[in-house]
């Protein structure tokens, strides 16, 4: 008897997580909390997820709040330590793993993803332990350009809390952050701006960086829930500068329920750590606290003073027209190919032992490998320093790696003189053929020298 009621009550649940597009696994326990498997559509895909609730029977019906991915194909075991925290609250929780269609590294949308967001409201809000009324969005990252997009949506959404939120575009946080980084690692020079500012446009007008140019004040402004938003000592996020511009954004739609707090020791995601830059694992102290009572109407709502900020962000302009994506790559292919045509045809007359052309002596072949390996050497490293956000040993605030670029550089400019000065005064004995490939290694010098000067290579 007792089996088959709690059949019974297994199938009711189903029943009404199916009536809110979900299919609810069995409950398993997570410390002194439940877990609950489910799945719920948002449009055309399944997203799975995992409801958080405390554990224990609620004599009454608990807050809910979905929780939004930072950037990247993140899935909810990132945010099982917010989850479990959340929970012993009092919230009812719902992570899940981002979506992978429509989304990857060079492909996403922000609407696409509130509707996924939305879709896990609509979830909570079917369950039995929920109170319907006090259902939000919690947005880390990314999720806080996502969230105030869902909210200016649906009233559904009850009010939004926003954890290392910014307030200027992908790109423009992209930048600051990476030279945050690179300072933080003891970088001075040109590279500090190679690799955030110059890197980030590019790739910008590549359209390697989707949403790249989002700005996110339009959407803030149609926001009228209730909003708190939170940092830390955050390096990712310029948060005093997000804070006025989110904060002014929100009162000039006329929201005026605004908390903004800030948290020292705590890095991006509010987790503990002594600089902002370091990850921690645990919650900051006082974070979900703050929430909690926040959200029951129970904590205050003025503003905490805005942190010191040692550098701003700066707006970035499209590259022109000769220096974009297109003409890069042109004059990339160029120099590769005249340089490594050179020193495999040197190559090749070494091997059949015949004797070199007038004009065609040490000074091209300096010319040609030192240009080469400037080109590969500073694709390589500027894929390393944009993948582990570490521009390995530094000497003199500069960069081991890049100061031998620079120096390959320098040398590249030094051999292209000479290979000039040498083929000028033996030019009437010079044969067609080689000189059609001087002519060729010269063209490609002359690229080089703005190309390197684009890049920093060139620069202190």
């Amino acid at each position: 008897m007792r089996v088959w009621w709690a059949r019974c009550l297994v199938a009711a649940l189903a029943v009404v997580a199916a009536a809110s597009g979900t299919a609810a696994a069995g409950p398993a326990r997570a410390g002194q909390d439940t877990e609950q498997g489910v799945e719920f559509r948002s449009g055309e895909v399944t997203l799975h997820g995992t409801v958080t609730a405390p554990a224990g029977t609620a004599r009454r019906r608990r807050p809910g709040i979905v929780l939004v991915h930072g950037s990247g194909p993140e899935t909810r075991a990132k945010y099982r330590v917010e989850a479990q925290a959340m929970a012993r609250s009092g919230f009812v929780v719902l992570s899940y793993d981002k979506r992978t269609a429509g989304y990857s590294l060079t492909q996403r949308s922000y609407p696409q993803l509130a509707d996924d967001a939305l879709a896990g409201v609509r979830v909570l809000r079917g369950r039995a332990d929920v109170d319907p009324r006090r259902v939000g969005l919690w947005g880390f990252s990314e999720g806080g350009w996502v969230v105030p997009l869902a909210a200016a949506r649906s009233a559904q959404v009850s009010y939004v809390v926003l954890v290392g939120a910014s307030g200027v575009s992908p790109a423009r946080q992209s930048a600051w952050s990476l030279e945050n980084r690179l300072w933080h690692e003891g970088v001075a020079g040109s590279l500090l701006r190679t690799v955030p500012v110059t890197g980030t446009r590019f790739l910008t007008d590549a359209g390697l960086l989707p949403e790249a140019d989002y700005d996110p004040l339009p959407a803030l402004r149609r926001v009228h829930q209730p909003v708190l938003a939170l940092w830390g000592d955050d390096q990712q996020s310029p948060p005093a500068e997000s804070a006025v511009a989110i904060g002014k954004a929100l009162r000039d739609g006329g929201n005026t329920d605004v908390t903004l707090r800030f948290f020292p020791h705590a890095d991006h995601k509010l987790r503990t750590s002594s600089d902002g830059f370091q990850r921690g694992e645990h919650v900051v102290p006082g974070y979900v606290e703050t929430m909690a009572s926040w959200v029951a109407g129970r904590g205050h709502r003025t503003n905490d003073a805005l942190p010191h900020q040692a550098r701003r962000s700066h707006a970035l302009v499209p590259l022109p027209h000769h220096e974009g994506p297109a003409a890069q790559a042109a004059a990339f292919a160029l120099m590769v190919v005249s340089f490594a045509a050179h020193l495999l045809k040197e190559w090749v007359r070494r091997l059949r032992r015949r004797p070199c052309a007038p004009g065609a002596g040490r000074a091209p072949r300096w010319l040609a490998a030192t240009g080469l390996a400037t080109l590969l050497g500073f694709l390589g490293y500027l894929a390393f320093v944009t993948m582990t956000l570490t521009p390995g040993p530094v000497l003199g605030h500069r960069p081991v790696f890049w100061l031998v670029l620079q120096l390959l550089a320098a040398g590249t400019v030094l051999a292209a003189v000479a290979t000039v000065v040498s083929w000028w005064r033996v030019r009437a004995s010079v044969p067609g053929r080689t000189g059609a490939r001087l002519g060729l290694l010269v063209l490609a010098s002359a690229v080089f020298v703005p190309w390197a000067l684009f890049w920093g290579l060139a620069a202190l």
